[in-house]
């Protein structure tokens, strides 16, 4: 009678899957070894992760294991991870879980090849969690064929800050803003300019040493880029009538170049930024002879340490620190500036590949995963053991906190905590904690100051990700021509001699990317920014 059971049970099965259509020619109805595809038999299942591959073995994955009936055994390359994948590809030698790049040419390819399996049938059938969770974000992770074929990591959108001018507080204070350093305002233009000047005329020398007022980093021009555009509110790409621009035609761009050459001609912007290494840049930073910079929040940490350590003074250690303020350009209110570029669709993409015997299983593991549950624990560790629920909130254990600011890769090697970032979402969980316990939960006095001033910056970038040409294609030459032409002027046009100039240098990078193609890359744009529209509105 138990025989008959399970032949029944796998042919509905069968049926089932036969009849859902679109999608998963690959999902069998029952493992290799005859168990209906709905077992919770034990089962291994071969995980490549680009960023880890450690061992399956600590406390969290020994929870999953106990939920789910699955034991995952991570690979990883020791060398470059594409190339990996693409020896994985090109001999069928497949994991039956792969995470990728999110949009990037591997994905692309094992997509276009067949590598992975669409997962639209098995999101309806098994994938409550994930469809709770994740929302519209399936929608705008689909491919062209309507199919999705991974799941985004690190995803929705999170109101946090990214760039921004980085001045040290001690200094500020000593300029005639204390009022200001604390309370969320921004600065002017001209204020920052003017607290420019002031450190200048107040410390022409420090220790001996020429001080600086501003440096940047010469090795990182995005983070340069970044700051500068945002104060200007200047978007990933500039619309016109519908149409996607180079964002070099927005009016903005050059208003942009030309205060950031402003500021290099009135000695006042490090001369010597543009030579920099990141290494160099960090060290001036550290020196404690520069007031100011223009960075991603997370870059200033080195710098800022050893300045913490120099303190004279215990009790202004904080202070002397560089914090990230917003400023704004002539014209700009404060919740038009664009400081804070994020993708609400992630970074990675889990998928499952066509070698993967056991499709449901799967499924039903990452949507244990997807789960707040499965969030808390991958990201917070083992409740009772790393956690407690007080007063209807997760509160982490003051060990683990410690654990982690002492050692943060021998803590999450231990614990699990943080060590695997599947299906990972932003933001917080339903009792308003965050889902990144150690990212997000306890912040440093300069993270919560960044978040007050610039949080409200932030803004979706996925609607115009990844929209460039085809690789390969004549157009993507054309483009790739067309960013080395405005890469080169950049500088140029930072450290012309005159403001004429600027404007002239301008011109003739413009009729220089003009003749590259640049008109036909924007029709693809386009093109490909009223697909995504238009996918995603289905």
């Amino acid at each position: 009678m138990k025989t008959l059971k399970g032949v029944m049970a796998a042919a509905l099965i069968v049926a089932a899957l036969s009849g859902c259509g679109g999608g998963n020619k690959n999902v069998p109805a029952a493992n290799s070894n005859g168990a209906a595809v709905d077992s919770n038999a034990p089962i291994t299942l071969t995980w490549f992760d680009k960023n880890t591959g450690d061992a399956f073995n600590n406390p969290v994955a020994q929870v999953i294991t106990e939920k789910t009936g699955v034991t995952i055994e991570v690979q990883q390359p020791t060398g470059n991870p594409v190339e990996k994948l693409n020896l994985m590809l090109a001999s069928n030698d497949l994991p039956d879980v792969v995470m990728l790049d999110r949009g990037s040419d591997i994905m692309n390819k094992y997509i276009a090849s067949g590598a992975v399996i669409p997962l639209n049938d098995l999101i309806e059938e098994y994938g409550p969690n994930i469809k709770a969770m994740y929302g519209d974000t399936l929608k705008q992770t689909r491919s062209d064929d309507g199919n999705n074929y991974y799941f985004a990591n690190w995803y929705g959108l999170e109101k946090y800050p990214v760039f921004g001018f980085m001045m040290r507080m001690d200094l500020m204070k000593e300029l005639g803003v204390g009022d200001k350093v604390n309370n969320g305002e921004p600065f002017t233009a001209e204020e920052f300019e003017d607290l420019l000047v002031k450190f200048k005329e107040k410390y022409p020398t420090i220790d001996g040493k020429e001080s600086i007022p501003l440096t940047l980093n010469g090795e990182n021009i995005g983070s340069v880029t970044g700051t500068f555009k945002g104060m200007f509110g200047m978007m990933p790409y500039y619309e016109v009538d519908g149409e996607l621009k180079k964002d070099i035609r927005d009016p903005r761009y050059l208003e942009m170049v030309k205060f950031l050459n402003s500021l290099y001609r009135k000695g006042l912007l490090d001369k010597e930024w543009a030579t920099l290494k990141t290494k160099q840049f960090e060290q001036k930073l550290a020196t404690g002879h520069v007031f100011a910079t223009a960075e991603a929040l997370w870059n200033v940490g080195n710098p800022n340490v050893v300045l913490k350590s120099e303190a004279q003074d215990p009790a202004l250690e904080e202070e002397r620190q560089f914090y990230q303020y917003k400023v704004l350009a002539p014209g700009v209110q404060a919740d038009q500036t664009t400081y804070g570029p994020k993708s609400s669709l992630g970074w990675d993409g889990v998928a499952i590949t066509r070698s993967n015997k056991d499709p449901v299983r799967t499924i039903k593991l990452l949507d244990f995963l997807a789960s707040e549950e499965g969030q808390y624990l991958l990201m917070w560790g083992v409740e009772g053991e790393h956690w407690d629920i007080k007063d209807g909130k997760h509160v982490p254990r003051e060990e683990v906190i410690e654990a982690f600011k002492k050692n943060w890769d021998e803590a999450a090697r231990t614990t699990g905590i943080r060590k695997w970032t599947w299906m990972i979402k932003n933001g917080p969980g339903s009792d308003g904690t965050p889902y990144d316990l150690i990212g997000r939960y306890q912040q440093d006095p300069v993270t919560d100051l960044a978040i007050k001033n610039l949080a409200d910056t932030s803004f979706d970038t996925s609607p115009y990700d990844n929209l460039a040409p085809d690789g390969g294609t004549p157009e993507a030459i054309m483009e790739t021509k067309v960013n080395d032409t405005i890469n080169k002027y950049f500088l140029k046009l930072a450290l012309a001699p005159s403001e004429d100039q600027v404007t002239e240098l301008y011109d003739q990078m413009m009729k220089e990317v003009e003749a590259a193609g640049l008109s036909t890359v924007e029709k693809i744009y386009t093109e490909n920014y009223k697909k995504r529209q238009e996918l995603w509105s289905n």
